[in-house]
């Protein structure tokens, strides 16, 4: 499990660390495989990026991950970040944790399906499974006539501190 106690400023306040599960091993690699799987040309600028999604806190905001490589990569602007962090969600290799109108937040999409709970007054982002609430949504999902590919389960609320 990693977990970064650097502060990050949401709504004026610090955020604690994160409670994350257990982290899946990345290396080179697997930045080289997703690239290829994506299409695209392996790139020092993208393995920048992937690598800058591994390091830290878990769940990143595309402007955290433009600062995180900015010292060695001074040529990567802000753009380019953005739209690679962007269709790596659009092709299931980054997931996108949203946050009401705060920056979107990224992760290197799990194997192991996980759901996530965030509090709205410090951004806190807590990741949980449970079996119930994947039944329970498989179950929904047939009585409404589809078939699931995948889905994001984000709860929202004040944690413990903030309350």
């Amino acid at each position: 499990m990693k977990s970064d106690d650097s502060p990050s400023l949401v709504r004026g306040q610090q955020n604690p660390p994160e409670k994350l599960l257990s982290r899946e091993a990345v290396d080179e690699a697997l930045f080289k495989r997703i690239i290829r799987e994506m299409g695209l040309k392996v790139t020092n600028q993208r393995m920048a990026i992937l690598a800058a999604l591994t390091k830290g806190r878990a769940h990143v905001t595309a402007q955290e991950v433009y600062e995180a490589i900015q010292f060695e990569h001074p040529e990567i602007g802000f753009a380019t970040v953005y739209r690679f962090l962007r269709k790596m969600t659009e092709q299931g290799f980054v997931t996108e944790v949203r946050m009401g109108g705060l920056p979107a937040r990224y992760e290197l999409t799990p194997r192991r399906h996980h759901d996530h709970l965030t509090c709205i007054q410090c951004g806190r982002i807590v990741e949980f499974e449970n079996s119930q609430i994947e039944t329970l949504q498989a179950q929904v999902a047939e009585q409404h006539g589809f078939k699931l590919t995948h889905h994001v389960l984000e709860l929202y609320g004040t944690c413990s501190k903030c309350q």
